[in-house]
């Protein structure tokens, strides 16, 4: 099952500049395969890369985390809704083993592999791996769950 910028739209909260997953390759029950592209002339990548290393810009480690986030929430949305309809927003609830090995720079296509590990209740520990060239640039552990969204009545007082 391969997935556009649209349906992207259609299974997590984020918006542009914020969405950083650009297409859905493959997706399966348990894993998910996304790419995006850094392209330096885009709003939010040209802001970053103009202070993050100016002269010798590099993709921030956070970021890099974040676009695995938002591969593992596009998968997580899929499981839901065969299950039972979205209600919340996925948020992580925990990083472990946070590894980065190879720089991302502006203009780099990443592959964005992402696969369950295990399911505890509402949460899903989770394995991702930012690739680039073949090569892992950044691999994580960490767990997602679904949470009330913001503003919603459950998430007040």
């Amino acid at each position: 099952m391969t997935m556009d910028y649209d349906d992207i739209k259609a299974a997590i909260p984020h918006r542009p500049p914020f969405l950083l997953v650009d297409e859905i390759v493959e997706m399966r029950p348990d894993r998910i395969v996304a790419k995006t592209t850094l392209r330096p002339d885009d709003d939010l990548w040209s802001r970053i890369y103009a202070g993050h290393y100016p002269g010798s810009p590099i993709t921030p480690g956070a970021l890099l985390l974040e676009m695995l986030f938002q591969a593992a929430g596009v998968l997580m949305a899929g499981l839901v809704r065969d299950d039972a309809p979205v209600d919340g927003v996925p948020v992580v609830t925990r990083v472990n083993n946070a590894k980065f090995k190879r720089m991302i720079l502006p203009g780099d296509t990443v592959e964005l592999r992402v696969r369950i590990t295990d399911t505890i209740g509402a949460a899903y520990c989770l394995k991702g791996e930012a690739v680039k060239g073949g090569k892992v640039a950044a691999q994580a552990e960490f767990a997602l769950t679904i949470a009330p969204a913001p503003g919603d009545d459950a998430n007040s007082g």
